[in-house]
């Protein structure tokens, strides 16, 4: 192959990065995203008080769906590398039913949390955004669907919509964030963490009750980094 095609050739495969202004961890906004794209109003994001057994009491039940909120740092990056290294070794058993999509686009955690609770709760889900997703990405690779979130422009309209919908302003696209979203959901019985960043779906073993068991997970993510103050969750909860 040619100088020439070879450069063409890489073009081809890398496509530019693509960068999001970050969701807010409100439950407001999550909310409207979901309520206006074709999830009934009878279940919605609600606050998390607090990791301990007494405040996670106060989450109303059923719960379809915990997202976590917890800071970027070196301990947790070296976790993560060494965790997913040492799952590559052990080969989980992962349930056929898990549907799983990778992060490509910056600061689109939020986003994909979001669609990795509704995508393992398919029966939430009515017609519109999110029904559409789901159905194309249902017999793609994680990364055919990476790509499928990519060239979604009513996704990325969305996106924007909510990012600028906080109560706060948002940063300046070009601001480096350190605080990531990851989802909690169960399936066939068994707590499921859900991470774009990382390769594949992390199964931490069977779960009767799924607020009590991801919130033993967030407690370990916060046992690991205690010098830091920006963790904090919501549940997707049936209201009434």
């Amino acid at each position: 192959m040619s100088t020439e095609q070879n450069q063409q050739s890489e073009q081809t495969v890398q496509r530019p990065k693509l960068k999001w202004l970050p969701l807010e961890a409100n439950p407001e906004v999550w909310n409207k995203v979901f309520h206006e794209n074709g999830i009934s109003n009878e279940w919605a994001f609600n606050d998390v008080y607090g990791f301990d057994p007494e405040l996670l009491g106060f989450v109303p039940r059923p719960v379809a769906a915990m997202i976590f909120l917890y800071p970027i740092t070196e301990a947790a990056e070296q976790f993560r590398h060494e965790e997913e290294a040492a799952l590559v070794k052990k080969e989980q058993d992962i349930s056929p039913d898990v549907m799983f999509f990778k992060q490509t686009i910056s600061n689109a955690c939020g986003m994909m949390a979001l669609i990795h609770a509704l995508a393992n709760n398919k029966e939430l889900v009515g017609s519109g955004l999110f029904h559409d997703i789901i159905e194309k990405a249902k017999n793609m690779t994680p990364d055919e669907r990476a790509e499928l979130l990519e060239s979604n422009e009513k996704l990325a309209s969305v996106h924007k919509d909510a990012g600028d919908e906080g109560q706060t302003r948002p940063p300046p696209l070009e601001e480096r964030i350190d605080l990531h979203f990851i989802c909690f959901v169960e399936v066939d019985g068994h707590l499921y963490e859900l991470d774009g960043r990382k390769s594949f779906p992390i199964n931490h073993g069977r779960c009767t009750d799924l607020v009590e068991c991801s919130a033993k997970v967030m407690r370990k993510f916060i046992e690991r980094d205690p010098g830091h103050e920006n963790y904090s969750a919501i549940a997707l909860s049936k209201l009434g």
